[in-house]
């Protein structure tokens, strides 16, 4: 019975996308249509409302709608031109210089704003046209600034970490945002290394290099920016306020220093929050259905029947965390960000704590490992976010994009088979 219904789970799920259903829809189909092979219809469909509402009935969730208008509010406040002046003068003077100034700036960017797109809309208008002038070709321009953009869901603060804490069962937030600090950081150094061989190869010029006088007017230029992060991890970690509450002061934050820096007046103001409003209900919508999702997997005992498979596939532990990486890449091609931790959650973290993996660690990998599948082709949304930036097409930046990502793969497997990349930093400061 359970392989019947994974049948229909997958069948329902693959054809409604295939049709170009929305994800959310195609997630609450699939999981009513599952449900109705055990439950009558008026029962399971108002066990699948009850679901819906319940799901989001969460003070941790909160998080989410504050972090993102906080990245709405730096989307238009100024704090990217700021950002990329800093890390010019930092990065600027090596090979492929403006190619590590996006990935600089992105990782602060991302870093402070938690999200992705935001960071590739931001930092993308502003260094592809540079990048285009100093010679550089606008589809390996694009093809840095989509894979930079990823490390922002990896460095906290994290709206992607915060659905992973509610999905693995109440997983410390502050431990895996302190976490994906060096993750984050091996992936933005990965990209470099790449950037710096393919600019080598290539001939592109080398920026010149800053004064100190420069440096350190464009280091306090940015420092109101910066201090942001040691606001929101700094409270997290020292215990004064939750994530949630970070979140909050977040906005209030973000919003003086639009004020601040004259880059948000009262005009702007409405579409900024329309537009988090926006963002806000199709996030809760796929958390929503997706959640609903997971409990039909549960009651139907499929997860336990995908990880009974699994495991009797090998007893190594090795062969079991690739064969999860290689599952989760290939789900990562199809499906986004939110709805794939929430559902592949509850099926892989029993796996991998069965072979003695901490969840914190496992939080960090599964990011990082979604993180490229919104690079990727056919759904990626950081890939038609950066694309449409750079005014250029797909199968353009797939040859430029393909180095980045056996770049940010080799980051991936150090941080599944190197536990002290996620670890360290959380028991250094008695998070794990």
């Amino acid at each position: 019975m359970e392989l019947y219904e994974i049948l229909v789970l997958v069948l329902s799920f693959v054809v409604l996308l295939g049709i170009g259903v929305p994800v959310a829809w195609t997630l609450g189909i699939s999981g009513v249509l599952t449900i109705l092979l055990s439950i009558e219809t008026i029962t399971a469909l108002t066990t699948m409302a009850q679901r819906f509402v319940t799901s989001l009935d969460s003070f941790t969730l909160l998080a989410i709608p504050f972090f993102i208008l906080a990245g709405q509010l730096m989307n238009k406040g100024g704090i990217a031109t700021r950002l990329i002046e800093f890390a010019k003068n930092v990065v600027g003077a090596l090979p492929g210089g403006l190619a590590h100034i996006n990935v600089v700036a992105a990782m602060l960017f991302g870093a402070i704003a938690g999200s992705s797109v935001a960071a590739a809309s931001a930092i993308g208008s502003i260094m592809g046209p540079r990048m285009e002038k100093e010679g550089y070709t606008k589809e390996f321009g694009a093809a840095i600034n989509i894979s930079a953009s990823t490390t922002g869901l990896i460095i906290p603060p994290s709206n992607t970490l915060i659905v992973y804490s509610l999905a693995s069962g109440g997983t410390s937030i502050a431990a895996l945002f302190v976490a994906g600090y060096l993750p984050g950081i091996l992936v933005g150094l990965s990209l470099m290394a790449v950037a710096a061989v393919w600019t080598l190869r290539k001939n592109f010029p080398v920026g010149e290099r800053g004064t100190f006088k420069e440096l350190i007017q464009s280091f306090m230029s940015a420092f109101p920016s910066l201090f942001l992060l040691v606001v929101v991890i700094g409270g997290i970690i020292a215990g004064i306020f939750t994530a949630t509450e970070a979140a909050a002061i977040a906005v209030v934050y973000t919003l003086v220093l639009g004020y601040y820096y004259n880059e948000i007046t009262m005009n702007n103001l409405p579409d900024i929050l329309l537009g988090a409003v926006k963002t806000t209900s199709i996030v809760m919508l796929l958390i929503a259905t997706s959640v609903s999702m997971s409990w039909v997997m549960s009651f139907e005992s499929i997860p336990q029947a995908i990880s009974n498979g699994i495991l009797s596939l090998s007893d190594s532990p090795v062969v079991i965390l690739l064969l999860i990486n290689m599952i989760l890449l290939f789900v990562g091609m199809f499906m986004d960000m939110t709805p794939a931790v929430l559902i592949f959650t509850p099926i892989f973290l029993p796996i991998v704590t069965e072979l003695g993996m901490d969840p914190v660690h496992f939080g960090i990998m599964m990011v990082l490992n979604l993180c490229i599948g919104i690079c990727t082709p056919p759904v990626g949304t950081l890939l038609f976010v950066g694309v449409s930036v750079a005014g250029t097409t797909i199968p353009k930046v797939i040859k430029p994009l393909l180095p980045l990502f056996v770049a940010m793969i080799i980051a991936l497997l150090l941080v599944t088979f190197w536990p002290a990349l996620s670890l360290w930093l959380p028991q250094l400061f008695g998070l794990a």
